[in-house]
């Protein structure tokens, strides 16, 4: 199986970014993250009993806090366009890590992939995104892109 740990937006929130990634997708083109499929990752456990990672998910420790989408980019070196927060929240930063995630944490969400470099991208609308739970989410990957099982859902207090 192929774990990650995640978010996923509330759905206005999921519905504002694809609309967002369609009119972004007119200049740089690329395939966007079908509505259903946005959310953040905090940790990639990648090949994974899910046993274990119940196990620690169920000991990481975490809080429920939000965080404003405001920065929009486009990443060269593997042509994706993202969108995030100017700064990662420090709760956000620490339940990653909590869940195992050993680089530097970047809070961002991937719209488009296989992208060129946009001449300017769209003025990002201003979202909140409250994150109150995470997920363990099995990854399955296909001509269509990948799709995701919800494996369990952890509520942070």
């Amino acid at each position: 199986m192929r774990l990650f740990f995640a978010c996923w937006p509330p759905p206005a929130v999921a519905q504002a970014l694809a609309r967002w990634a369609r009119a972004a997708q007119r200049d740089c083109g690329g395939r966007a993250t079908r509505e259903e499929a946005i959310h953040l990752t905090l940790a990639f456990l990648g090949d994974a009993e899910p046993e274990a990672a119940q196990a620690a998910a169920r000991q990481a420790r975490g809080e429920a806090s939000s965080f404003v989408l405001t920065e929009a980019r486009f990443w060269a070196h593997n042509r994706i366009v993202w969108v995030g927060p100017e700064k990662c929240p420090a709760a956000l930063a620490a339940l990653a890590r909590n869940l195992g995630e050993e680089r530097e944490f970047a809070a961002h969400v991937t719209l488009i992939r296989k992208a060129r470099a946009p001449k300017r991208l769209p003025a990002l609308p201003a979202l909140e995104w409250p994150v109150m739970e995470f997920l363990l989410v099995n990854s399955h990957l296909g001509p269509e892109g990948p799709s995701y099982e919800v494996l369990e859902r952890f509520p942070l207090p």
